[in-house]
């Protein structure tokens, strides 16, 4: 059955990436729907990925609306940087870096 929201691990990714892109008051409007399909295959089970993606659906599933939410969208954006860091290691990338102008 196709999913609505997305499934998988980098395709969630990417599509939570385009959310975040998103001016706050935007981005927060679905992007727990996007969680709900955002599977951890099991080779980074046990891992530091599998800890910022808990991390990562907690500040998402947790976030309610209100004033703090480009500080909140904020936090979630650098928790995104570490998974996405984290993952190019795992990967053998020896130095990754989301660089000085993301």
């Amino acid at each position: 059955m196709t999913s609505q929201f997305g499934k998988g691990f980098l395709t969630v990714i990417m599509l939570i990436s385009k959310r975040l892109s998103l001016p706050p008051a935007r981005a927060w409007n679905g992007l727990s729907d996007h969680m709900v399909g955002l599977e951890i295959p099991e080779q980074f089970r046990g891992t530091e990925i599998e800890e910022i993606v808990v991390s990562l659906r907690q500040k998402v599933m947790w976030h309610q609306n209100g004033q703090m939410d480009a500080d909140d969208l904020d936090g979630v954006i650098r928790t995104m940087r570490r998974l996405v860091i984290a993952v190019d290691r795992e990967l053998g990338i020896t130095d990754p870096d989301s660089g000085k102008y993301d």
